[in-house]
């Protein structure tokens, strides 16, 4: 045979060499534990990989965008490709949740404001909620639909309603981006279904978690709930730390077939609070052990940090975002996936998991009213079972640049902030 070889023969071939053995042997406890740290196995196993990619014509997608930052500190304890523009797809609804708090905050709605699936809302594409034209629901409730079940229905729905139309609630989000330094990061509608000028970055997105958690910690509860009632439908997450990694207390999983599975997770254990970034995972398996073995690295103390806080991350100034499609959608997905299952098997049938508890998944309850008019409130009172959120304090958004400094000073980082990125961005 001539010509260029396949695909399918490449990474065919990638599968079996990793299977019989290399990687296996370069992680020998014996071999390990006398030379190797666990980052640079890692980086082994990747650079492997990325070979026999490379020579199917697949090097763009060999190494996950990664990142994982100490919460108390900012301070950067592992970045892999952390600045590279990259797809959020449903990542995209960390900023949709925030700017909804902050006009929580200012008073423009409440937690009670009805919140009714349009026409324009009900015809996104999934995920969905499964509410009708017209259903209703509180703007609490809508949050939580948001940030479990990643409904683009909801977040088409909330836009709406907090901004007045979908155009002027990205618009919000994009301002938003620009007064937290998020130079990578452009948004084009409220929910992540993809769009090629859709993007962010590992770095840009581990800031927006960090603005939520540090702006608005009474709404954490949201992002640790693992089921939504609504009905008797259960609209369950798809962040598999929160039922298999102790300590996990949120955030957000994104998929699109252009992105990759991606994964947003925040976890606070042995007095540690951290917070890890994985794009374009071949796999929701992939993605979440990958995510857990950050965690673990870093608990075990084989990631220390680097001495460089997420905020001075530098993001990859004219670099365009990756498309996954080919590999993740594409007639090459199948074979891609295998090798990918090669390369890092933690977590199939019969391998060894990062994921080990058998934690049970915190449940909240939503109501959907119906049709009702516009301007009557909402019954009161709530039933007892659900969540109650302190009223927050009014955040005046000049301050917004401020909110991460206790962080920066706890980490003894004395560093500039972010300025507001150019306006043409």
């Amino acid at each position: 045979m001539t010509g260029r070889v396949s695909t399918f023969t490449w990474l065919s071939g990638a599968r079996a060499l990793l299977e019989i053995g290399w990687i296996g042997w370069y992680e020998g406890p014996a071999f390990r534990n006398a030379l190797w740290s666990r980052s640079t196995l890692l980086l082994v196993r990747r650079l492997l990989l990325a070979l026999v990619l490379t020579f199917a014509g697949l090097s763009q997608a060999w190494a996950n965008p990664m990142l994982l930052v100490d919460r108390a500190t900012l301070q950067v304890l592992y970045a892999e490709q952390a600045g590279q523009p990259w797809h959020p797809a449903s990542l995209t609804k960390l900023m949709t949740a925030y700017v909804t708090f902050e006009e929580l905050a200012k008073g423009t709605v409440t937690l009670d404001t009805p919140v009714t699936i349009s026409r324009n809302a009900y015809n996104q594409a999934p995920s969905k909620s499964g509410l009708k034209i017209d259903s209703t629901v509180s703007l609490k409730d809508a949050l939580y639909i948001l940030v479990v079940k990643s409904a683009n229905d909801i977040a088409v729905a909330i836009a709406e309603t907090v901004g007045g139309s979908e155009s002027n609630f990205v618009a919000k989000m994009n301002e938003t981006a620009g007064r937290m330094g998020l130079t990578a990061t452009n948004f084009v509608n409220p929910h992540g279904l993809h769009d090629p000028r859709q993007v962010s970055s590992a770095r840009d997105l581990a800031i927006i978690a960090l603005y939520i958690e540090q702006s608005f910690p009474q709404y954490m509860p949201m992002f640790r709930t693992g089921v939504v009632n609504l009905g008797k439908a259960r609209l369950e997450s798809n962040n598999g730390l929160l039922e298999g990694f102790a300590g996990t207390t949120g955030m957000k999983t994104g998929y699109v077939c252009a992105s990759g599975l991606n994964i947003v997770a925040t976890v606070d254990r042995n007095g540690r609070q951290l917070l890890a970034v994985v794009l374009g995972g071949s796999s929701g398996r992939e993605r979440n052990e990958r995510a857990a073995e950050l965690f673990l690295n870093a608990l075990g103390g084989r990631l220390q940090p680097t001495g460089q806080s997420v905020l001075t991350l530098a993001n990859a100034a004219g670099a365009a975002p990756v498309d996954m499609r080919p590999l993740i959608c594409g007639k090459d997905a199948k074979e891609y996936v295998a090798a990918q299952e090669a390369a890092f098997p933690m977590g199939l049938e019969d391998q060894p998991s990062y994921l080990t508890e058998e934690l049970a998944v915190s449940e909240y309850t939503a109501i959907d009213l119906g049709r009702i008019r516009t301007g009557i409130a909402l019954p009161r009172p709530r039933p007892a079972h659900m969540p109650i959120f302190g009223t927050p304090a009014p955040v005046e958004s000049a301050a917004i640049e401020d909110v991460l400094r206790p962080a920066l000073t706890a980490g003894g980082l004395d560093i500039a902030l972010p300025r507001p990125r150019p306006a043409d961005l």
